[in-house]
């Protein structure tokens, strides 16, 4: 192809590449990924914590002369109160990064209301920072001052590292209830062979040898989220280091149990 036969683009036009309905649309699907982001990193934290808790218990109390009917009372007791601490604990946690990006946009927009050029400059070294050239830069710092809620958007961001919070995309109480309900599931898992084959056997051993099977299906499903969300395609790996931390811990709860 010669190259007077290329295509000719039109630098002039104005054809918006998307529509607006387009671009509302993206903006509701980017909030509701970023949302259900955050309730999947709730999920895997809150799972892991809740076997690793409640496994570790069973592993310490097995060590002792309790039954299994006093095992399993302190293990949903254990798991009912973890599961409280760890649900307010995620609410506060995602509550108080709410408000933090909230306080930071109400100071960020205070400083372009009274120092607006100055603020502009340090945008502007910003990028320049970051590899982009004058040029553009100036270029996109202008277009960028002609909006002045993007604008303070792009200085929480781009200097600050701070997500403004309607884009977050969090929602605290939410938050929590995933984090009490993931807790209690992926917690009674270890439970379930003390309830399951109670009617068929009271040797306390055969039902921990069943705790640990039940705990290590709930931690593999749990791995291979983990690499799921990390992005990783090495899922026997990411289960092998979740499956080993829990029998790390087992045994040093076992251990202590046995000491005393």
């Amino acid at each position: 192809m010669r190259e007077s036969d290329d295509i000719a683009v039109d630098t002039n036009s104005s054809t918006p590449l998307l529509e607006e309905s387009e671009v509302k649309d993206k903006k509701e699907v980017s909030g509701m990924e970023q949302w259900r982001g955050e309730i999947v990193k709730s999920i895997v934290y809150a799972g892991l914590k809740a076997v690793f808790t409640c496994f570790s218990l069973i592993s310490s109390v097995s060590a002792t002369n309790l039954s299994s009917v006093e095992v399993l009372a302190l293990g949903i007791a254990n798991l009912v109160a973890d599961g409280i601490s760890s649900s307010l604990g995620d609410f506060l946690s995602s509550s108080t990064k709410e408000g933090l990006a909230i306080k930071e946009m109400a100071v960020t927009q205070w400083e372009l209301n009274n120092h607006r050029k100055d603020q502009e400059e340090q945008l502007l070294q910003q990028y320049q920072s970051l590899g982009m050239d004058l040029i553009d830069s100036n270029m996109v710092v202008n277009i960028f001052a002609k909006y002045n809620d993007i604008l303070r958007d792009q200085k929480m961001t781009a200097q600050k590292g701070v997500m403004p919070p309607d884009q977050g995309g969090e929602k605290p109480w939410k938050n929590g209830v995933v984090a009490f309900l993931t807790f209690v599931g992926f917690g009674a898992a270890p439970l379930l062979s003390f309830v399951v084959l109670k009617p068929f056997t009271d040797n306390e051993l055969v039902m921990f040898i069943g705790a640990c099977f039940m705990s290590a299906i709930a931690l593999t499903f749990l791995g291979i989220a983990k690499a799921k969300i990390c992005g990783k395609r090495n899922y026997v790996r990411s289960v092998g280091f979740v499956l080993l931390n829990g029998a790390v811990a087992a045994s040093a709860a076992y251990f202590l149990g046995w000491m005393f």
